[in-house]
């Protein structure tokens, strides 16, 4: 066992993710400290993956048979984001299983270089009536394997 601590997580640039979306903050994402709460950071991740995979085809969120649990979040935070600003969600995929995908997010102030927050999230993909996990459906591997 070796007793160097893990490498403190630090800012990452542009350049290590593969899409991008752009989230507008809202007034109520600011809480008592003039800064975007940190819970909401983790709407911005859901909605980033979310909407891509909308756009992509490869989720119907009212019909489709197949469905992501996420299983595991983190976020680390590197500088403060704040109403009225724009925030630019990049996206890319980290691993790929039979049924599960984690997600890793970056979180840019609008035009910066690098992240003010960056975390990931794991989705395990499940029968939507069973809640069983099933392998990824080929079009939704194909999409993730853009983001790699």
């Amino acid at each position: 066992m070796s007793d160097t601590p893990p490498a403190k997580p630090q800012p990452e640039p542009r350049s290590a993710y593969q899409a991008f979306r752009a989230i507008t903050t809202r007034w109520m994402d600011n809480d008592a400290y003039g800064h975007v709460n940190n819970v909401v950071y983790y709407s911005w991740f859901d909605t980033a993956v979310n909407a891509h995979l909308i756009e992509q085809g490869v989720l119907d969120l009212h019909a489709g048979e197949t469905i992501g649990l996420v299983i595991e979040t983190q976020c680390n935070y590197f500088a403060s984001l704040a109403f009225p600003q724009t925030v630019e969600a990049g996206i890319r995929v980290a691993q790929i299983g039979r049924s599960s995908v984690r997600y890793e997010v970056g979180l840019f102030p609008q035009g910066e270089a690098l992240t003010a927050a960056k975390g990931h999230f794991v989705h395990v993909y499940v029968d939507r009536a069973t809640r069983r996990p099933v392998p990824l459906p080929a079009p939704l591997k194909n999409v993730l394997e853009k983001l790699k």
